[in-house]
C-alpha cells in the first residue's frame, strides 16, 4: 500500500478523528491512574471501601469516575498535599541524617569569623559561645 492510497483512504477528517481519539484515550488512561492512585493514597478509606471502588470504576468506568470525583473529589487535593508534604518531610530527614549535623567546632568557627568581622560584639560572642557549649 503506497503512502498516496493511504492519504486516499484517510482523509483529513479521519486523521482528525483519529487524534481526537487517541488524546481521549490517553486522558482516560490518566485519570484510571490518578484515581486509582487516590483510592490506595486515602487513608481514611478501609481496605474493603477501597476494593469496592475500584470494582465500581473497572465496571462501570464513566459512571464509576463521575461518582469518584462528586462522592471524594473534594479531598483529592488534600490528599495529595499531604501526601507531598510528607514526601517532603521524609527526604529532609534523609538528607540530614547523611549530611550530619554540625559540630561543635563548626559553630564555634562561624561564630569567631562573625566575632572577627564585626558581626557580632564580645557579649553576644560570649553567650553564643557558651549556648554552643553546653550542647
Amino acid at each position: 500500500m503506497s503512502l498516496a492510497t493511504i492519504a486516499v483512504e484517510w482523509g483529513t477528517g479521519q486523521v482528525l478523528w483519529s487524534i481526537i481519539w487517541l488524546f481521549l484515550f490517553v486522558l482516560w488512561i490518566w485519570a484510571l491512574i490518578f484515581l486509582f492512585g487516590d483510592i490506595f493514597r486515602s487513608h481514611d478509606l478501609s481496605g474493603w471501601a477501597k476494593a469496592l471502588w475500584v470494582l465500581f470504576i473497572i465496571v462501570l468506568p464513566f459512571i464509576g469516575i463521575l461518582a469518584y470525583l462528586i462522592v471524594r473529589g473534594g479531598g483529592m487535593a488534600d490528599r495529595q498535599i499531604s501526601q507531598a508534604k510528607a514526601n517532603e518531610a521524609a527526604f529532609a530527614g534523609y538528607v540530614r541524617s547523611t549530611a550530619g549535623a554540625p559540630t561543635q567546632a563548626d559553630e564555634l568557627g562561624k561564630l569567631a569569623e562573625l566575632h572577627d568581622s564585626g558581626k557580632l560584639d564580645d557579649a553576644e560572642y560570649a553567650a553564643a559561645k557558651a549556648k554552643v557549649l553546653q550542647r
